[in-house]
């Protein structure tokens, strides 16, 4: 396969890189660091480093592919608004960020109206993604998926198992939405039940052992219980961990979704509310429960510490 462009160097796509490098498949990399794109192209034989997106696209044999790894938001419009003007007809451009399917639908159309070919990709596998390979869900045109197929392959788990042609553009990340909030219902269910069973203390349950064990032959068993269950075997008390649970706005996106279709989807919005209430948002709201029971009840009211 012709060499290709992959731009953004963080976690996963520094190992995607690695991934395709290792795969045969020949890419030129860019990130607003240049530094962290020659690092990389030092460590792996088929990755050259290169400084600017011009000197991107000007490098790339046409038609030209180019795979973003930006952050949603503004990185990923500043980046498609710059690359808009360097890319030329026939050129394909994949954005893999957690970006909202509206937004990815409206880039399919802008692009379109050049003449660029245009893929959503919703990449999932974190860190491990490396070695175990990445979940792909795709929205775009057939023949701008086929011409993926050689990277597609490489990075899925197995070139036959791993990955979806989702529908047309948006659809990738529509899919992608869908599966981060279900995440964040599978994650928040994990949590509660392990956290009401350490409040058991007549059993002084042995999480980790208990985790471990429904591993094994269990419904619940899962990747995110293996994850959970080794956590639990390093530190089953976490006192050095702020209860802090961040969102990608993936959840958030799922939510109002959900609203908008009328579709009941209460456990992947509670498990939203649950992060928003990690991050403090609950404490106003608590303070006014606990003055209305005073007010109407004369109970006690903590005083803040």
């Amino acid at each position: 396969m012709q060499e290709i462009g992959l731009i953004g160097l963080g976690r996963m796509g520094a190992n995607m890189a690695r991934r395709l490098s290792r795969a045969g498949l020949k890419l030129a990399v860019c990130n607003r660091t240049a530094e962290v794109a020659h690092t990389l192209a030092a460590e792996e034989a088929n990755l050259r480093a290169v400084e600017s997106y011009e000197a991107l696209v000007d490098s790339l044999p046409a038609p030209r592919i180019v795979w973003l790894m930006l952050p949603a938001g503004e990185a990923t419009e500043t980046a498609l608004q710059a690359l808009f003007g360097l890319l030329s007809p026939g050129d394909l451009l994949v954005d893999g960020a957690n970006a909202y399917y509206q937004d990815s639908m409206r880039h399919a159309e802008d692009l379109a109206a050049k003449g660029v070919e245009f893929v959503d990709a919703g990449v999932s596998g974190g860190v491990w993604g490396l070695d175990n390979g990445y979940a792909l869900m795709l929205g775009g045109a057939p023949q701008s998926v086929a011409r993926l197929r050689p990277l597609i392959e490489a990075l899925a788990p197995a070139p036959d198992k791993g990955w979806v042609h989702c529908g047309p553009a948006g659809s990738g990340h529509f899919a992608k939405m869908v599966h981060n909030g279900i995440e964040y219902g599978m994650m928040q269910a994990l949590a509660e039940g392990l956290a009401l069973m350490k409040s058991k203390t007549e059993f002084d349950f042995d999480l980790a052992e208990v985790s471990e064990a429904w591993r094994h032959g269990s419904v619940v068993r899962s990747w995110l219980l293996d994850l959970t269950a080794e956590v639990l075997k390093q530190d089953q008390d976490l006192e050095k961990i702020q209860p802090y649970v961040a969102d990608s706005g993936e959840g958030r996106w799922t939510a109002l979704e959900a609203i908008n279709q009328k579709v009941p989807a209460p456990v992947m919005s509670l498990a939203l509310m649950m992060r928003y209430a990690s991050q403090g948002n609950n404490d106003y709201p608590a303070k006014l429960l606990a003055m209305m029971r005073n007010a109407f009840g004369g109970h006690k009211v903590e005083p803040a510490k």
